[in-house]
């Protein structure tokens, strides 16, 4: 419940855009849970206009609400019947009113979302009564959602927790204090306790938790340093990418990322990326906007070949390289927090992963040979 503004929200307010594909139509006399055919519906989302509402068109109203969707896909949810308001589909001109109970209605149910414990190994970098730091593998998703309900980080921590009767996996004030990407591997930090969660996600909230990651980026930066300061919000052209909009936008979430580099290859540079903020694929987006998109960063376009010569030869080795290394080069490497009950400073560092290692010292073998032989591609 929002009790800020009286808003009612019974579903899941973080529900992903899959929620509304593959919409099938259904008749708009449907009513009362049934189409005209006698299928049930099934209620996905509802919310309560508030007292205060102003008259409101529903596609907007509902882009305020639905997580990561966009107005054109609640359009075709409304052009397939699926947005009711007060029990009646209607469509997007509808305009809400004060007291209006605007639900999204489906012919499946929702996915069960319960946690359940699965034996999968966790690499605990420490442990204590109030939180875990985890050193995660690229490949693991960290919560589950469409398309990975299980098999995922928090599935891991409920097996790893079974024995704990205080740790209730489907309690959301306990658990992940933060995410990162299925295929940026590191350090995450997990509240067991309410408290302890509350304690670091103020920290991380106000900017005083430390988070480095190293990343292997496309092309050869002419500063040693830098800052990157731009909105992130979701991709108008493609939903499942972030895009960064101007800082006085009102696109977007405010979003910081500096940079240094660590080390020059040439055709790409091994970086450090400090965050200021944590927004969705912050350092993917940043460096894509800056022209340095992550190598083997398929979603920003950093699994092509963006420097380099275009000779046989480098483009067998940039093959061999993404074999090495089949995913973003992206390492959440260190991370530091005040204990939410000791009060004392904690600092993780987990090194670079097997693939990213490999993958870098190839580079650094690979530029030697070019230094060193002028003529080689």
């Amino acid at each position: 419940m929002d009790t800020s503004d009286n808003r009612l929200i019974t579903a899941d307010d973080e529900m992903e855009l899959d929620e509304l594909e593959g919409l099938q139509p259904v008749v708009s006399s449907c009513e009362d849970g049934e189409d005209s055919a006698g299928g049930e519906l099934y209620e996905h989302f509802r919310v309560v206009a508030d007292q205060g509402q102003q008259l409101l068109r529903v596609d907007k109203f509902l882009l305020d609400h639905l997580r990561d969707t966009s107005r054109n896909r609640i359009q075709q949810a409304a052009d397939a019947g699926c947005i009711y308001a007060n029990g009646k589909p209607v469509k997007s001109n509808y305009r809400v009113k004060p007291g209006d109970v605007v639900t999204l209605m489906l012919d499946r149910p929702r996915h069960d979302t319960t946690i359940e414990a699965e034996d999968i190994p966790l690499d605990v970098v420490f442990e204590d009564d109030y939180l875990l730091v985890i050193n995660k593998p690229a490949g693991l998703v960290v919560h589950p959602g469409c398309g990975n309900y299980h098999g995922t980080l928090v599935n891991a921590l409920a097996w790893h927790l079974r024995d704990n009767p205080d740790y209730d996996p489907n309690d959301p004030e306990v658990g992940l204090v933060h995410r990162i990407d299925k295929d940026t591997s590191g350090l995450l930090v997990v509240a067991k306790t309410p408290e302890a969660k509350t304690k670091l996600g103020i920290q991380f909230f106000n900017k005083t938790s430390r988070r480095r990651y190293n990343a292997l980026v496309w092309g050869n930066f002419q500063e040693d340093e830098g800052t990157v300061v731009g909105n992130i919000g979701r991709d108008p052209k493609d939903r499942l990418r972030m895009a960064v909009f101007p800082p006085d936008s009102e696109a977007g979430k405010h979003a910081v990322t500096h940079y240094r580099v660590l080390e020059r290859f040439g055709y790409v540079t091994l970086i450090e990326c400090r965050l200021e903020t944590g927004r969705t694929h912050q350092i993917r987006a940043h460096m894509r906007h800056i022209g340095h998109p992550l190598f083997m960063d398929e979603r920003y376009g950093g699994h092509e070949i963006l420097w380099g010569t275009r000779s046989s030869t480098y483009n067998a080795f940039i093959h061999n390289c993404q074999t090495l290394c089949p995913r973003q080069a992206l390492h959440a490497r260190t991370l530091g927090f005040q204990h939410p009950a000791t009060g004392e400073e904690m600092d993780f560092e987990a090194p670079l992963p097997e693939d990213m290692a490999a993958l870098i010292e190839k580079w650094r073998k690979y530029i030697a040979g070019v230094t060193a032989s002028p003529r080689q591609s």
